[in-house]
């Protein structure tokens, strides 16, 4: 059996409010890498405050890739992802230094480590008018279509199949003819990424605190007069919006109920998608992932996930620096 191929780059990933970001910097600054966004909402321009999006300061620190790259009525999947992705780590090694992915959206993870799968192209002219009508029903009623038309990818969707997957999965059913779980099993059109991969892990009471804490923060920032200002330039269906955090306020300001409710539903919606990331990190990421406890300062874990990119590259793998 030949060995296995040297890594490419570092992945950081986990739950919301786990602190990926904090570590992702340090471990970036200690190597002299460059991070690599694998977050699904930190795309999209002008949102800033919801999507807890590194600050300028933390940009001056480290420069980043996969920010403010559309705006929130445009969207982005995790094919494109990758391969920008891929782009954008070819780019940092050239350059001699340390690819650092950090990001929570999994479907964005798994995309970079694993062979993409070939899909149908549709012609523009037939995908539109399907694209219109899906995004004219609930998303329960995309579940309930996909549930029927492709139970094996519904059930794949489970934990994180927002709008934007569920119609893409029925746009590809719709207009092949062929179930997407059937296209996504198909040889793949591309190589995996080798990658250390570290995941964050807290307990639940621990976790569910912390998410609080951050969403109360985010509302002392100003949230409230961003979703404002966002609702003045899209529609409050745009793709972008469709985000845990931005989704109540935008109720709120409907006048669909009260800004304290709407607060409450915020962090009940996050904690609830947080279960789902670990649920789905559990089963989803490669065997030899390292699972690290995250209630321990970022330089006490970056320490440990340096010395596992140490053990698995070598000694001033990448741009690192010598100690």
């Amino acid at each position: 059996m030949s060995p296995p191929a040297l890594p490419r780059a570092i992945v950081i990933t986990g739950p919301t409010g786990t602190g990926k970001s904090a570590l992702g910097l340090e471990v970036a600054e200690r190597l002299n890498g460059v991070i690599v966004s694998a977050d699904s909402r930190q795309i999209y321009r002008r949102m800033d405050i919801g999507t807890a999006k590194p600050s300028a300061a933390s940009r001056r620190r480290v420069p980043h890739y996969g920010l403010d790259l559309l705006d929130p009525d445009e969207s982005y999947s995790a094919g494109r992802f990758a391969r920008d992705a891929w782009r954008w780590i070819g780019e940092v090694g050239e350059r001699g230094k340390v690819p650092v992915v950090v990001g929570g959206t999994g479907f964005f993870i798994r995309a970079l480590l694993e062979p993409l799968a070939p899909e149908p192209e549709p012609m523009p002219e037939r995908l539109t008018p399907v694209r219109r009508y899906l995004s004219s029903l609930p998303v329960d009623e995309l579940h309930r279509w996909l549930r029927r038309l492709d139970p094996q990818r519904a059930e794949q969707l489970s934990g994180e199949g927002g709008r934007q997957r569920l119609g893409r999965s029925l746009e590809v059913v719709l207009l092949s003819g062929r179930r997407h779980s059937w296209w996504l099993c198909r040889p793949a059109r591309s190589a995996p990424l080798a990658a250390c991969v570290f995941c964050l892990v807290l307990p639940r009471e621990e976790l569910n605190r912390r998410i609080d804490e951050r969403f109360d923060r985010m509302m002392e920032e100003g949230l409230v007069d961003e979703v404002r200002g966002l609702l003045e330039r899209f529609a409050a269906d745009a793709p972008g919006l469709n985000s845990v955090g931005y989704a109540e306020l935008i109720a709120h300001l409907g006048g669909a109920y009260s800004l304290e409710v709407a607060v409450e539903a915020a962090k009940r919606s996050t904690r609830r998608y947080a279960r789902r990331q670990s649920t789905w990190f559990r089963h989803q990421l490669p065997e030899d992932t390292v699972w690290l406890a995250a209630d321990r300062l970022p330089a006490e874990l970056a320490d440990e996930v340096i010395r596992g990119w140490r053990e698995r590259a070598g000694p001033l793998a990448g741009g690192e620096r010598p100690a």
